[in-house]
């Protein structure tokens, strides 16, 4: 077998194969690299305006002093005395009813090649607070202070203009911070203890900007959010996918909807230590994302991964070529034509940054099925053979840019162009005597009997 010259082809083959894994691996790894430039300009936008936005509120906290009353003891031989201690701590109280309308417009920004997105929202709160809902009540053990409204989120930063701020009609002065021992920012509004004893109705308008999620935690007792945006790829994530959304090339419609029959957030909100900038990520929330289709370098990255696939079929149409025809191509040959394909890749990166991955290919599918048209007519002196090579390796490409495209039925596709290329090189090479080609099997001389070649007798 080591001397048959169909072992030695395969061999030389493989070797091929494993020399231009170099270059793709050099390549993946520059594909990388690249990514890694586009998610900077992410994470600069993000600290040039606001990052993800959380939206925590509006809920009342009420500052409580309670004095409790026990019995200690000095030591044993002393009888109990009553001692009593006075402790503070929010108490809040949560809105019976949330509504949350936005208006939501992004904002390309690009930094050189690259670009990112900013979303800019327009919000109306509409809440209403029941007094009865309202556990907790001034005695003589128990003094309330003076209340405020908290209107937290995740970055300060995101904060335009508030437009409206009314509580039962009357306009609420607006102050920053939320007013709470945590690090979660927003702004709170002063209220007096007489608004403790009525129903409230709260009516807030402002615009809100942030990078990536947005995200609005169900405060109510039942709470709904309608959220209009003209982003085509919405990613809706979160605890709650919204009940009822429509998604179009101009934009998305999406509608949520959650009480505390679903959440519990009535028992999880009893005291402020949940609110903090940590802690406040782990509530459940509505929560929408910008996010972003699979760009140039995600199908770029997964367009190599099919590189061995391509490469592997363009050299079995040269073998399956070589086996029916009396002309032969050297090793050298096929490492060029493997090395162009990989340039195909090359050629695919470099000009998805600027036109876009749909354009490039189709470029790089010419230029690539151009060169090895050209180069193929001189190596085969057939201008018909030429042709035919680069017509079906633009099928090929086709082929490689269904894979891409349809996710769902890949490993159909996949299988499918596997399947049709065994069938054809086993229905082109049946009648090929593998043994001639070889010229390694030695032939049983005629003379020989049947009676000699018995292994027993």
């Amino acid at each position: 077998m080591l001397k048959s010259p169909l072992f030695w082809k395969m061999v030389t083959l493989s070797g091929c194969l494993c020399v231009l894994l170099v270059p793709l691996t050099l390549l993946s790894g520059l594909i990388g690299e690249r990514a890694n430039y586009r998610n900077d300009v992410t994470d600069t936008l993000r600290q040039s305006s606001a990052g993800s936005q959380k939206l925590v509120g509006p809920l009342i906290a009420i500052p409580v002093t309670e004095t409790v009353v026990s019995l200690e003891k000095a030591n044993d031989n002393e009888a109990p005395k009553e001692v009593r201690r006075k402790q503070s701590y929010l108490r809040f109280w949560l809105p019976e009813s949330l509504m949350v309308n936005g208006k939501q417009q992004v904002e390309t920004r690009k930094i050189g090649i690259y670009d990112g997105q900013i979303w800019h929202n327009d919000i109306e709160i509409n809440a209403e607070f029941d007094p009865k809902r309202l556990d907790i009540k001034a005695d003589e053990n128990i003094s309330l202070g003076e209340p405020f409204l908290v209107l937290a989120l995740s970055d300060s930063r995101g904060i335009g203009q508030l437009r409206t701020t009314r509580l039962n009609g009357e306009t609420l002065s607006v102050e920053p911070g939320t007013g709470l021992a945590s690090d979660l920012q927003g702004v709170h509004m002063p209220l007096s203890t007489a608004n403790l004893q009525q129903s409230l109705k709260l009516t807030m308008a402002f615009s809100l900007s942030g990078t990536g999620d947005f995200s609005v935690v169900p405060l109510g007792r039942n709470s709904e959010m309608t959220l209009n945006g003209d982003w085509p790829h919405p990613g809706f994530m979160g605890d709650f996918l919204p009940e009822k959304r429509t998604v179009s090339a101009s934009g998305f419609q999406a509608h949520w909807q959650s009480s505390w029959f679903a959440n519990n957030l009535d028992s999880k909100m009893r005291t402020a230590g949940v609110l903090s900038a940590s802690k406040s990520w782990e509530l459940p929330a509505f929560s929408v994302n910008i996010a972003t289709p699979a760009d140039q370098y995600q199908l770029t990255d997964r367009a190599v991964k099919y590189a061995i696939l391509l490469i592997v079929l363009t050299y079995l149409a040269f073998f399956v070529f070589e086996s029916l025809t009396a002309r032969q191509m050297h090793p050298m040959q096929y490492l060029l034509v493997g090395l162009s394909l990989v340039m195909f890749y090359l050629v695919l990166l470099a000009l998805s940054e600027h036109t876009g991955f749909t354009i490039a290919w189709g470029v790089a599918s010419l230029l690539g099925a151009l060169l090895n048209g050209v180069y193929l007519q001189g190596v085969l002196k057939s201008w018909r053979a030429g042709l035919s090579f680069s017509i079906a390796l633009l099928v090929l490409d086709a082929v490689m840019w269904s894979l891409l495209n349809s996710e769902d039925n890949a490993l159909l596709l996949g299988t499918g162009v596997l399947f049709i290329a065994l069938s054809a090189v086993m229905v082109l090479t049946r009648k090929i005597d593998w043994y001639a080609l070889s010229g390694s099997v030695k032939k049983i001389p005629q003379s020989v009997s049947d009676e000699e070649l018995r292994i027993w007798k």
